[in-house]
């Protein structure tokens, strides 16, 4: 009876909850209606009472009072166009709240009350105007932190004006679709977990999914807070830590007044693009403008304003490809000396030099007369103020001389009038010739004066390698690499080429930015750094340079690695490189995405003494698969992907060491079955069966992964356990590794199912 009465109270609450959103959703849809008209109106009027004839000059002083006038007309369009933008994006949120208005209660008794009050939980709040009464607080909101931080018993939250406590003696989960209950039930430790392993076994979606639903208490304080300049979260792979990271943007979006930010003030640097298209769609679901997000490789290019440059994916797939060892090792060893600090310091070392050595100033002349010596001109750059960029310091030279050569213009140009006066032919064209050669005159003084005032980065970054001995000696006292006589060479050889590799790339990008600067992104204030592993220190020196001022949230894990090995010192290089006033660390270390067996099985990739803590859902054992020969093997995977489709999985992800050999599979089974190639310069949606190369498939997830070729030569190396240990860990529901020929010396035989 007591059950019966709390559902008819839950089923009532919600249909006034879901009545009140109606309500708002229609006076809402009819304000923005308005808008629209008043708009069209707008700007009708402005182009009918408008004079088109101040178009060709605005901005002249003849025409100010014009232009106030278009001001006057144009402020009120724009003012109209904002707040349509704002209730459009209210109506999106009601039309959500409808569909599910909340998803939790809690029943909280503030300190020094006698009653407990019910909080309903949501994505978005709802507040009756009339009575300000709040049906529905935002998950962000302070007092829902209770919700995800405590059972019940005592508790308490930060607000704005401090800490509050109390006592919760209520704890509910709500299952509602199309403003419709379907259930409820007591929140209490046991029944949430089981709540978040059904969510777990559902089939992987097409991007990335809310968790508002399932924070989990680690995960909270993350989001939530405000103290850290710094936040690094070491997560273990399938830890939500991406999740949580746009969860904490959403929070930051949302947060008080003045610290509040707006999607232009935060960044997310994302891998690559398929995985920026798959979390495209968190921050909409939570109700908030979609954020800035680039690619490492996008900033690159835009500081150095070329096309032709190695991408990251195009590293990664010279250096995994089979074949060429040496050449490979190289381009690593290549990679990780100019990644390092070591390198950024000859790089700092080499900069301060520049105005020294490497800019070749000249004497200038005007008129017959010398108006600066090359060498003041060297010793007045090396007076002026150091702290400044070399750009700035040269363009301050410039204007300087520039300025000495304007006080004789007017001279100068007097002569050449009496010149061009001595000839008949321009006997009527003497002031437009003269003109015409003063300005050809000061062309040539321009061209000649910006030969030592602009940088060419390039140009300069090749000098730094054209002399073994000049390398040394800005290297002094710093450890250097052993083959370091064979990366200056292999530097010098691709520096030759119109193709710049991709460590030469971030090293003239940092080259630049410590010369010339970047004001592109003055106002990022937030930067979300993901996959932070695969960075080495000249990245974050980048970021550093481009985002002086924000705050990081860095995400990572050291054992998902590619191209190159590393560990926890990651986080105190990135500490010291980024130099903030707050930083933390946070280890995220319970996996959420996998089987308990899958996950177990991935840990055989890892070091022994690690341990990966597994949310407890059970699953299918994972199995290694071999057949005699290649078109067997196809056959036993074709067959392996017939039964993942019996189980109704929606993503079957086929990985690959590299792209070559996701080329290679999809050629031998493009005829024998639907199937989608992934490589680095295509956006799909992840549904379907695909092939994709283990690079791409970082910080994805499928239902059911199908490992291909893990024999002996694709491998065989340390490095080779992280790249194993990535793909294993992007499978839900169910792993397969297969192999022709000899297997993987990081796999036991033992485990082979023979076809």
């Amino acid at each position: 009876m007591e059950q019966q009465l709390d559902r008819d109270f839950e089923v009532k609450r919600l249909e006034q909850t879901v009545s009140l959103a109606q309500k708002q959703l229609f006076e809402a849809r009819t304000k923005n209606d308005a808008n629209r008209a008043a708009i069209i109106a707008a700007k009708k009027e402005m182009r009918e009472d408008t004079p088109h004839f101040i178009a060709a000059n605005l901005w002249s002083p003849e025409n100010f009072q014009e232009l106030a006038a278009l001001n006057q007309y144009a402020n009120p369009v724009s003012d109209k166009i904002s707040e349509y933008e704002q209730e459009a994006r209210r109506i999106l949120a009601l039309e959500r709240l409808i569909e599910a208005p909340y998803f939790a209660r809690i029943d909280f008794k503030f300190e020094g009350e006698a009653e407990f009050d019910k909080i309903y939980i949501g994505l978005s709040s709802l507040m009756d105007e009339q009575t300000r009464e709040l049906y529905v607080y935002d998950w962000r909101s302070p007092i829902a932190s209770v919700f995800y931080r405590f059972g019940t018993g005592q508790a308490f939250y930060e607000s704005p004006g401090g800490k509050i406590n109390g006592e919760v003696n209520l704890k509910r989960q709500y299952e509602i679709h199309q403003g419709k209950l379907d259930f409820f039930f007591e929140a209490d430790v046991q029944i949430v977990d089981e709540f978040l392993r059904k969510l777990l076994s559902q089939n992987a979606s097409a991007q990335m999914k809310t968790i508002v639903e399932t924070i989990q208490k680690e995960q909270d304080m993350i989001i939530r807070d405000m103290e850290m300049d710094l936040m690094m979260v070491q997560g273990a792979a399938g830890s939500g830590k991406t999740s949580v990271a746009l969860h904490r943007a959403a929070y930051l979006m949302y947060q008080g007044l003045s610290d509040k930010l707006t999607h232009n003030n935060i960044v997310v640097i994302s891998p690559n693009t398929l995985f920026e298209r798959y979390i495209s769609h968190v921050l909409p679901e939570l109700g908030e403008n979609n954020v800035n997000s680039l690619l490492f490789d996008e900033l690159v290019r835009t500081l150095l304003q070329r096309q032709s440059i190695q991408t990251r994916n195009q590293f990664l797939e010279c250096v995994l490809s089979s074949g060429g060892q040496e050449d490979q090792t190289i381009v690593q060893k290549s990679m990780k000396f100019k990644g390092s600090g070591q390198f950024v310091e000859i790089l700092k070392r080499f900069i301060a030099d520049l105005p020294k050595r490497w800019i070749e100033f000249s004497d200038i002349y005007y008129d017959g007369n010398y108006i600066a010596d090359r060498q003041l001109l060297k010793t007045r750059l090396l007076k002026s103020n150091q702290e400044a960029l070399l750009s700035f310091r040269l363009r301050r030279l410039e204007k300087s001389v520039l300025e000495a050569v304007h006080e004789q213009r007017k001279h100068r140009l007097q002569k050449l009038r009496n010149y061009v006066a001595q000839q008949p032919e321009h006997e009527f064209e003497v002031e437009e010739i003269a003109r015409m050669l003063s300005i050809q005159e000061s062309t040539v003084l321009l061209r000649n004066l910006r030969k030592f005032t602009e940088l060419d980065g390039l140009e300069l970054y090749r000098k730094l390698f054209s002399n073994k001995d000049y390398f040394y000696s800005l290297a002094r006292g710093i450890e250097l690499p052993d083959c370091l006589e064979d990366i200056i060479d292999f530097t010098r050889e691709n520096l030759a080429k119109d193709h710049l590799r991709h460590d030469d790339a971030l090293a003239l990008a940092f080259l630049h930015l410590k010369t010339q600067g970047c004001a592109d992104f003055k106002g990022i204030k937030q930067v979300v750094v993901d996959e932070a592993q695969d960075y080495y220190p000249i990245h974050f020196e980048i970021l550093k340079a481009l985002f002086p001022k924000a705050r990081y949230t860095i995400l990572g894990d050291v054992r998902q690695t590619i191209g190159k090995l590393e560990d926890l010192s990651l986080y105190d290089q990135v500490s010291r490189i980024l130099d903030k006033k707050k930083s933390a660390l946070v280890t995220l270390d319970k996996s959420f995405r996998c089987t308990q067996e899958i996950l177990e099985y991935s840990a055989q990739f890892l070091e022994p003494d690690f341990k990966l803590n597994s949310f407890s859902r059970k699953g299918d054992a994972p199995a290694l698969l071999t057949a005699p020969s290649r078109s067997a093997l196809d056959q036993l995977m074709i067959k392996e992907i017939k039964t993942c489709r019996e189980k109704a999985y929606q993503s079957i992800g086929l990985i690959c060491k590299t792209e070559q050999d996701v080329l290679a599979l999809y050629d031998r089974l493009k005829d024998k079955l639907p199937v989608q190639v992934i490589t680095s310069d295509l956006e799909v949606d992840l549904t379907g069966v695909f092939i994709i190369p283990v690079y791409l498939s970082k910080g994805l997830e499928f239902d059911a992964v199908l490992i291909c070729d893990v024999d002996k030569e694709h491998f065989n190396s340390e490095d080779d356990k992280n790249l194993l240990y990535i793909a294993c860990t992007r499978a839900l529901h169910r792993l397969r590794l297969f192999y022709s020929g000899d297997v993987s010396p990081l796999l036991s035989p033992q485990e082979s199912q023979r076809l």
